[in-house]
């Protein structure tokens, strides 16, 4: 078992293979090849998603109707209103279905942008499919009446509905969770260059931060002194921290770990682990296992944190830069 000590300058990092998967390396992909944030696939985002997209192809299809001359939907009472119903709460259930699948998989699952790109047309298409096939159905059963039944037209006029009727909506709720999730953002304070009647603090003072959650609701403010790790536990974080008596203890804060991350940029937290982000200041050694490397903090009641591949570097570059 070798032992890697970050505070002093004899080390090697040589040994360690870069990961094409690390950060730094992910910044040279093409934006639809980032990982996609995981508040995409959160539960009440996507119910949020699927509420909305039914209420707005709904308002579509009342208000495209009296001015439609492909499609054939009808309001009112009769077989062809049966049949409009019939191809919405399918259409629905798709929908509905595959949203289901996205958030049962998050975990087993990764997906990038243009992943998530991808199964959003594949709903689109699958619906285009299911409205061809009502349509040609209803058509034979003298439901409805189409004067060119063709499947491929059919497909065709299906597509620029369901484009509409799916695709705008589900941008619109993209955005929309994009601007609050920047607006939850946990805010970051530096009590070195806020105004306070209190005494200015000494060079050696400690950093403080203030946790907010989604709410944007003060939840913690502690010194960088005595926080130790953060872990991520589904759509909240556990800030491991020691109080005035030195005891290890957690606070469960509901926010998301990329939040975390991206606030905490220039402070000495860093992403170790999918799961973690450690105090730099807090580190005794690093380990290369056989499994690959685990970092050990200054507290013996905390166990070895275990280092992704996706951060070696990283964490590699950070100790270099402390020697």
């Amino acid at each position: 078992m070798d032992t890697f000590n970050p505070f002093k300058s004899n080390r090697r990092t040589d040994d360690i293979p870069k990961d094409p998967q690390s950060p730094s390396s992910r910044e040279d992909h093409f934006g639809l090849f980032c990982p996609l944030p995981a508040y995409f696939r959160g539960k009440y985002q996507l119910i949020g998603t699927v509420t909305f997209t039914a209420f707005f192809a709904l308002v579509f299809i009342l208000l495209s109707v009296p001015f439609s001359h492909n499609a054939w939907f009808q309001l009112g009472t009769g077989r062809a209103f049966a049949a409009t119903a019939l191809f919405f709460f399918m259409s629905l259930g798709v929908v509905i279905m595959s949203k289901r699948i996205m958030y049962s998989t998050k975990k087993i699952l990764q997906m990038n942008y243009l992943g998530y790109i991808l199964w959003n047309f594949a709903e689109v298409l699958l619906i285009c499919l299911l409205y061809t096939a009502i349509t040609i159905w209803a058509d034979t059963m003298g439901v409805i009446h189409i004067e060119d039944p063709s499947p491929s037209k059919t497909f065709l006029n299906a597509l620029l509905y369901c484009f509409t009727a799916l695709i705008v909506p589900y941008i619109i709720a993209g955005m929309y969770v994009s601007l609050v999730d920047k607006n939850n953002t946990i805010r970051l304070m530096d009590y070195r260059e806020v105004v306070s009647d209190e005494p200015a603090p000494t060079a050696t003072e400690e950093r403080k931060i203030t946790l907010f959650d989604n709410n944007g609701v003060l939840k913690m403010s502690i010194n960088l002194g005595n926080l130790y790790y953060i872990e991520a536990d589904d759509n909240y974080i556990v800030v491991w921290y020691t109080d005035a008596k030195g005891e290890l203890k957690k606070y469960l804060v509901r926010t998301r770990m990329k939040t975390m991350e991206e606030s905490l940029q220039d402070t000495p937290m860093i992403r170790c682990h999918r799961k973690y982000m450690v105090n730099m200041n807090k580190v005794r050694l690093l380990r290369k296992e056989k499994d690959g490397y685990e970092i050990e903090l200054d507290n013996d009641a905390i166990p070895p944190l275990g280092v992704s591949k996706a951060y070696v570097q990283d964490i590699v570059a950070k100790f270099n830069g402390m020697a």
